[in-house]
């Protein structure tokens, strides 16, 4: 591979915290794994900072330099998001183009946000340039709509328009088409990158967790079998499918010692309880609310088997955790989850209507409960597909080899 020790790479992280999880810990992942081989700047918001300083402070001598960029009207952000995040990006660009004239970058990754249909404006600069991996492309099946809240509905056909409008935006298109490299989080934002212009298009994830959290997970022992509890591990929201998941223990049948624990908050917190109640398995579920990131964790691994029953995620963060626990995982054939469980480390059930869906959820539940050996394989595989395809470290040399690919190319 080629020597990219004085290779100057800018890395864009609109998102970029430490220990966070999610898209603040890609950018911060993504980051701190490049610098092991170029020189790295990152540009990143200002509320960043703090946690970011502290880190550094740990490792002072590694390669990565921080730019901490906001807008003025910054303390309104929360107002809009979206649109803050749009702004930023169109900022950014003066920024660094005006930077590069005194650095002279090798090339700019775009990192975070991990959505396609909003532009970077860094793809506008003569600098070769990588794009994601992005998602967002994915999409809950119509029959699920039936199911949902009249706010959930709302939800979706909002976040539809919002991706439709976005591809129009003559910038989007540019952001693709100038892409050296566009990366997808699953086919069905591949297929979209595609029709935006974007001519080298790989799928692959952007989650991914630290050797040390590899370590550390695939050391914490199986639970006694007794009892028999299923966990699912979120926000609260109606296209996460919680809703899937109460109703398939229910329909499974379960002895009452089994048990079905849920770790979150959100907005369906009370219409799940309510569920629950409705179906009579109020005893059997706990609801856990939301937990700090280590007490969340210390719930997954006393438990015997994840269920995600998410309708349409991206990545699907607790799916490696849950893997690297050496834990079943029983999922939803759809988005990010669909690309991280296979055959051999869990179960994908179809998702062609609820109602299909939940017995084919509760079947999976019987089948894993009932079967302690093959949970163990499962949980074995998917030790190893953590640690082969999303540890931080391979992710870090898998980026070096596709920069040396891209700069050796010479194109623009």
């Amino acid at each position: 591979m080629t020597n990219l020790s004085h290779k100057k790479v800018l890395i864009s992280a609109y998102a970029c915290r430490p220990h966070m999880g999610s898209e603040a810990e890609v950018g911060w992942s993504t980051a701190w794994e490049i610098a092991q081989y170029c020189q790295v700047w990152v540009v990143t918001r200002s509320d960043n900072r703090r946690a970011i300083e502290a880190e550094l402070a740990k490792q002072p001598d590694l390669k990565l330099q921080f730019i901490y960029h906001n807008l003025p009207w910054t303390r309104w952000w929360n107002f809009g998001v979206q649109l803050h995040y749009y702004l930023w990006q169109f900022k950014t660009y003066g920024l660094i183009r005006r930077l590069d004239r005194e650095i002279g970058f090798d090339l700019i990754h775009h990192v975070t946000y991990v959505k396609y249909w909003s532009p970077s404006f860094l793809a506008l600069l003569p600098i070769p340039f990588i794009w994601g991996p992005v998602g967002g492309a994915e999409s809950a099946p119509k029959p699920f709509y039936q199911d949902w809240s009249m706010r959930g509905k709302l939800y979706e056909n909002l976040r539809n328009w919002a991706r439709r409008l976005g591809e129009y935006d003559p910038f989007v298109r540019l952001t693709a088409q100038r892409s050296q490299w566009a990366g997808a989080t699953t086919a069905e934002t591949a297929e979209r990158l595609r029709y935006l212009g974007a001519s080298q298009v790989c799928i692959t994830s952007e989650a991914g967790l630290s050797s040390e959290e590899i370590t550390g997970f695939s050391q914490i022992p199986t639970p006694a079998e007794s009892p028999f509890r299923i966990i699912s591990m979120g926000r609260l929201l109606h296209w996460k499918g919680f809703h899937l998941g109460l109703q398939a223990f229910a329909a499974a049948h379960f002895p009452t010692q089994v048990e079905y624990w849920i770790v979150g908050q959100g907005p369906e917190y009370h219409r799940l309880q309510s569920l629950a109640q409705q179906l009579g398995i109020e005893h059997q579920v706990r609801f856990w609310g939301q937990l700090p990131r280590s007490e969340a964790l210390q719930k997954l691994q006393s438990c015997h088997v994840l269920v995600h029953p998410s309708l349409h995620d991206s990545g699907g963060w607790v799916c490696l955790e849950a893997m690297a626990m050496g834990r079943a995982v029983i999922c939803l054939d759809l988005g990010g989850p669909q690309m991280q469980v296979t055959d051999t480390t869990g179960i994908k059930v179809p998702a062609h209507s609820p109602d299909q869906a939940v017995i084919d959820l509760a079947d999976a539940m019987v089948r894993l409960g009932s079967d302690g050996a093959l949970r163990q394989r499962l949980g074995n595989s998917g030790q190893q597909r953590v640690r082969d395809y999303y540890n931080w470290t391979a992710k870090g040399q898998y980026w070096a080899e596709c920069y040396a690919d891209i700069l050796n190319s010479g194109k623009i």
